[in-house]
């Protein structure tokens, strides 16, 4: 009795052990294809167009520079050409995305207008600027008959719109100030050179502005201004969407790669975002800081729809959307193709504090 139990103790092991042995082999079978499948050449390179908003880029707009110089546009089979237009609001821009020629930054107000595209990724949810005035603004009010930029589209643009933004905490109106056009370039040397009064910087720029001239200084934080704002988010036509979806979705996929690279690996990135901006590298350095503290950039798709029907209602209220022309979230957003990339790219995650 005790030699069959022992015997068939034997068998079951045996029978253990050869199932063991066999789903060993499956499982290094399977991870050696998928390793295969990896780093499997590219059976061609899918070329696309991606637009930047200012030219040259600030320091939060260099995410697709960074992803080229790395080469993760490359290992998702993409080969981008990076073209830089004069505001995410100019007609250059918004053409260049009606038409399918590129993906690049659209906000909700040029969908509520007519623009057929949706938004894909938000590379950037929160404001990473500050409104920056000349030594005589203490508050304000004192922008009343001052001289304020308009870069970056001229009127609609995002210089006009945060100008505005900041006239209305003293009750005044666009009408109250000179809005000056001019390239988003101009927009740190026209206020060294007071021919501006003031003028939404990024970081680096507001670094470079008080080393250059002590007594310009920031008169608001627009992200405290304007905490709900949602500021920059890639799209897409839809007619590009619908004949080229699953590289547009890869598109999606290689800048979420990116943004979390950009956030862990500050040493590799620095040179590409100097390069890109053609800033000093102190000044980089210091935008980088700011807004990787501040979770200026997205981790996942970017995208809240709370920020977005903010956005809308802000648009709304200021006569920039129509009442009974307000799009919806999902008019708005293509929410389905941000979840698949997303999921591709390993799902959700956290950086520190960031999760957008």
């Amino acid at each position: 009795m005790n030699k069959e139990i022992l015997g068939r103790g034997w068998e079951f092991a045996g029978r253990i052990a050869l199932a063991l042995l066999l789903s060993l082999v499956w499982i290094v079978s399977n991870v050696g294809m998928a390793a295969a499948q990896a780093k499997a050449p590219c059976k061609e390179m899918r070329k696309v167009k991606l637009g930047v908003s200012v030219s040259p880029p600030n320091v939060v707009h260099t995410p697709v520079y960074v992803a080229r110089a790395l080469g993760i546009f490359a290992q998702h089979c993409i080969e981008v050409e990076i073209v830089e237009f004069e505001g995410g609001a100019s007609a250059a821009n918004l053409a260049a995305v009606t038409q399918g020629q590129a993906l690049a930054t659209i906000n909700a107000t040029a969908i509520a207008q007519g623009l057929k595209a949706k938004q894909i990724w938000g590379m950037a949810p929160r404001l990473p600027q500050a409104y920056m005035v000349s030594e005589e603004i203490k508050i304000a009010a004192d922008l009343k008959g001052k001289r304020l930029s308009a870069t970056g589209g001229g009127v609609g643009g995002l210089n006009w719109v945060m100008g505005r933004e900041v006239l209305k905490t003293a009750g005044l109106t666009v009408d109250d100030a000179q809005f000056v056009s001019a390239a988003t370039a101009g927009r740190l040397p026209g206020l060294i050179a007071g021919q501006v009064n003031g003028v939404a910087l990024h970081p680096e720029d507001v670094y470079l502005a008080q080393k250059e001239k002590p007594g310009l200084h920031v008169l608001v934080d627009l992200s405290k201004l304007m905490p709900k704002y949602f500021f920059n988010a890639y799209g897409a036509a839809d007619s590009m969407i619908a004949k080229d979806r699953a590289m547009v979705r890869d598109v999606v996929i290689s800048l979420i790669e990116t943004n979390r690279t950009i956030y862990r690996q500050k040493e590799k990135v620095i040179p590409i975002m100097v390069e890109a901006t053609k800033k000093p590298q102190e000044g980089v350095s210091f935008a980088y800081d700011y807004l990787v503290k501040n979770c200026v950039w997205s981790v996942n798709t970017g995208f809240s729809k709370e920020r977005t029907e903010w956005s809308i209602q802000n648009g709304i209220e200021n006569g920039d959307i129509q009442a009974d022309k307000r799009p919806t979230y999902d008019q708005v957003v293509d929410v389905k193709l941000g979840e698949e990339a997303l999921k591709a790219a390993g799902g959700p995650t956290k950086i520190g504090s960031c999760g957008d």
